[in-house]
């Protein structure tokens, strides 16, 4: 039975405008310790600019952040030397080698010497690096230059990770490794903050999602929690031993919608049961054989599309 966790990650009514643009409004949650927290928001919600008010890099308007208790604002290097950053955009240095850019991160935190040999090292041949750790950083793939990042941002066993979009436009390898190397830090008790576009990424990884749309936080609970309150996103997906007129599925009911995908349908409805026993009984009045019948909850992409739906993607 997990004990009550203490808020490692303090947001407070935070706000930050650009000339008119509210980019962030006055939101405010928490992220206990050793959490994988995802922060999820449409381009231009407010994702961005809330991880860089959260780390340091801007100053907001009004609010508070505190890390670890420590006001990032008023104390922000004791704030920063318990967190580990990987941006967006990276910040490896292209013309250094790959141990190179580590012992320059290394020493931005105080490592020197000996330790500061032993975990770079470490850091590279667990990100399969090892073998390319004296190659200048600009001729390595974009999986490889974003693995150094994320290696940079270890480099001194942070107690907080803030991760924007870090599996972004990677191949397959370099996505999974990074996913499994966070998970990791995770379970050995590292709090994770992740921002990301990738629903499945953050359904899979992270115990809280927040979704932030034009500056504001439209929801904050567990995946399925959110999953369970859309009761009108449930669906019944189907398929059938031969095509079926669109029209006679549209006088079932209770349907709210309908997609076509592949050779099956998905029929979305808020009585998923009687829905089940229309769609039998079209099947025997049509002599249709079922070839797969299976109820779904509403999916995080669901969710999210929900919560987010006629908004504009300006802030």
């Amino acid at each position: 039975m997990k004990t009550e966790r203490d808020t490692v990650i303090e947001v407070s009514r935070l706000t930050k405008k650009f000339g008119r643009i509210t980019a962030v409004n006055r939101i405010s949650f928490g992220v206990a310790r050793g959490e994988m927290f995802g922060f999820l928001g449409p381009n231009g919600a407010g994702k961005t600019t809330t991880i860089r008010m959260l780390t340091g890099l801007i100053i907001p308007d009004s609010g508070e952040v505190f890390i670890d208790g420590i006001a990032i604002n008023k104390n922000p290097i004791a704030a920063k030397m318990k967190i580990g950053v990987i941006p967006e955009t990276g910040n490896v240095y292209l013309d250094l080698s790959a141990k190179q850019n580590l012992t320059l991160a290394g020493r931005f935190y105080g490592i020197t010497g000996r330790d500061l040999e032993a975990r770079a090292d470490y850091l590279l041949k667990e990100f399969g690096l090892a073998g390319r750790k004296d190659n200048r950083v600009r001729s390595f793939s974009r999986g490889m230059k974003q693995r150094v990042n994320v290696a940079c941002a270890l480099i001194h066993n942070p107690d907080i990770l803030f991760l924007d979009e870090p599996t972004v436009g990677l191949d397959v390898r370099s996505r999974k490794l990074i996913r499994t190397i966070i998970t990791r830090m995770n379970r050995e008790g590292t709090t994770i903050f992740l921002t990301t576009h990738d629903l499945e990424e953050a359904n899979l990884l992270c115990e809280r999602i927040g979704i932030i749309n034009q500056g504001n936080m439209v929801a904050l609970d567990r995946p399925e929690k959110l999953r369970s309150t859309f009761e009108s996103a449930r669906s019944v997906e189907i398929s059938f031993d031969r095509p079926v007129e669109e029209e006679k599925l549209r006088g079932l009911s209770p349907l709210n919608r309908w997609e076509k995908m592949g050779d099956k349908w998905k029929l979305f409805t808020e009585n998923p049961d009687r829905l089940v026993k229309q769609l039998t009984g079209l099947a025997r009045e049509e002599n249709l054989t079922i070839v797969t019948l299976e109820i779904c909850r509403a999916s995080l992409e669901e969710v999210f599309i929900k919560l987010t739906e006629n908004k504009s993607d300006e802030g």
